[in-house]
């Protein structure tokens, strides 16, 4: 094999130090299956916080995929957002698994041996740029469910980022009376807007946190009933609960990693009963497994991502930037240092 045709994986060796590295051409066991990689997604929030060193090292990666099943410590692989081709199946597997396109939650790797029970056959009509979105629709959907919205209801979404404008996107579809897109970037802003928000807030034009929450409570008819946190800043946290009415609910999507804010959360906190609570697509809401599971929830969110696709065309316009894997720390340093002009990156094979 060619250097050229190397297998390779994105790893991170240190803050701010991304190698592309080479690995051995996988071998599968009898009850697993190798995928060739076409193309992944780039998380620019969580891969963030590994590329610059904001994650706590001991905390376990994900206790629930086992491509991801060690601790944040360098040298880390990871991502979670591969489409393939499935090109070889062990003994113990159908071969009907053969020349299947599949989604994997697993690290950028150019070829890499998995259990079919850990992929998710991307449905016909999804083309493979599209799918890579997938983890990020699941995401927006769990948020969703966590957030319960009315009908009828005011909604505040901070953070027009991919999971923020999906998200956005669904609550809009949600009988939501109104949804207030807050975001700094101007072109997330539009995209917010053709996304379905019914009003943006630029964060930016504000010297402090009142003129945001004054800024949101106005157009949201003197305060929202439901705000979802998913900007990736901790301090957005405490404007998020103040742009709440009595009895409000935040939802917090964000992971902060070892990232710090001071909240001073005051008499709208206390005497308000807002309540703040997390959401994380690893589980699904106590509350809602008596009806719902994880098949359920990932039957929704390709159903979701295909009408997003079909109304809006979502991965051409989410997609700014598509990378040869061998690019990547080239990818990241733009992520971290230039991150205006970009939104979802992708890495091809």
């Amino acid at each position: 094999m060619s250097d050229g045709d190397a297998e390779r994986a994105v790893e991170f060796t240190g803050p701010e130090r991304v190698e592309v590295v080479p690995i051995d051409d996988p071998v599968p066991d009898p009850d697993e299956v190798v995928v060739e990689a076409s193309v992944s997604a780039v998380s620019a929030g969580s891969e963030l916080l590994a590329y610059r060193g904001e994650l706590d090292p001991e905390t376990v990666a994900d206790e629930e995929l086992s491509s991801l099943d060690g601790d944040l410590s360098y040298p880390l692989r990871y991502g979670y957002a591969v489409v393939g081709r499935v090109t070889a199946v062990g003994d113990a597997v159908d071969p009907s698994w053969r020349d299947r396109t599949v989604f994997a939650f697993n690290p950028h790797e150019s070829r890499f041996a998995v259990s079919p029970d850990a992929l998710r056959t991307v449905p016909d009509g999804i083309d493979p740029e599209t799918a890579t979105l997938f983890a990020n629709a699941e995401t927006a959907v769990t948020l969703t469910l966590d957030a319960a919205p009315r009908i009828g209801e005011r909604v505040a979404v901070f953070g027009q980022g991919v999971v923020g404008l999906l998200t956005t996107a669904l609550l809009a579809r949600s009988g939501a009376e109104t949804v207030v897109a807050v975001e700094p970037n101007d072109r997330r802003r539009e995209l917010a807007a053709e996304f379905g928000a019914d009003a943006v807030v630029d964060p930016s034009r504000y010297d402090g946190r009142e003129g945001v929450v004054d800024a949101v409570r106005e157009r949201a008819g003197d305060g929202v009933d439901l705000a979802v946190e998913v900007s990736g800043r901790p301090e957005t946290l405490e404007t998020a609960v103040e742009t709440t009415r009595f009895d409000g609910r935040v939802i917090v999507g964000s992971w902060y990693g070892t990232k710090r804010a001071d909240l001073g959360f005051g008499d709208h906190f206390h005497r308000g009963r807002v309540t703040v609570r997390s959401s994380q697509v690893t589980t699904i809401a106590p509350e809602l497994r008596g009806r719902w599971d994880s098949e359920r929830r990932r039957e929704t969110a390709w159903r979701e991502l295909r009408q997003l696709d079909a109304d809006l065309d979502v991965a051409d316009r989410l997609v700014t930037d598509r990378v040869p894997v061998v690019g990547a720390p080239t990818a990241y340093r733009r992520l971290a240092d230039e991150a205006e002009p970009t939104l979802q990156v992708l890495f091809t094979y």
